[in-house]
């Protein structure tokens, strides 16, 4: 897969919808939470797809799954990101729990991007 492929994906579109929202509602945190939640929140979203890019632009299969995996595992991060900052009421429980569900279906995007890697 080459790099220009992954941003004609529809797990790379999708979630660079999700970091854009990220970055909106984060601007509505605490100012105590710029280099706490904020910042490990924008990391963790804009990961995602740097590390499907990355992966798309190396040579071979083996670290194409290896990018792959990083991206879910930022994803999982987000998310956990998600659960605390409702918890805490920086972000209402709807608009959590959708971002929660499109990650979880990212998750699942992404597993197939695996699966068709082999």
């Amino acid at each position: 897969m080459k790099v220009h492929d992954i941003e004609n994906l529809n797990t790379y579109k999708r979630m660079h919808d999700v970091a854009i929202e990220i970055y909106r509602l984060t601007e509505k945190f605490p100012k105590d939470e710029l280099y706490g939640l904020v910042s490990q929140m924008r990391r963790a979203a804009v990961s995602v797809n740097s590390s499907l890019m990355e992966g798309g632009s190396r040579n071979g299969t083996g670290e194409y799954r290896q990018f792959i995996g990083i991206a879910r595992g930022s994803a999982s991060e987000l998310k956990y990101q998600i659960i605390i900052s409702k918890d805490l009421g920086y972000i209402l429980p709807e608009k959590a729990d959708n971002l929660i569900d499109e990650l979880n279906q990212l998750g699942k995007m992404m597993t197939g991007l695996l699966e068709k890697a082999d």
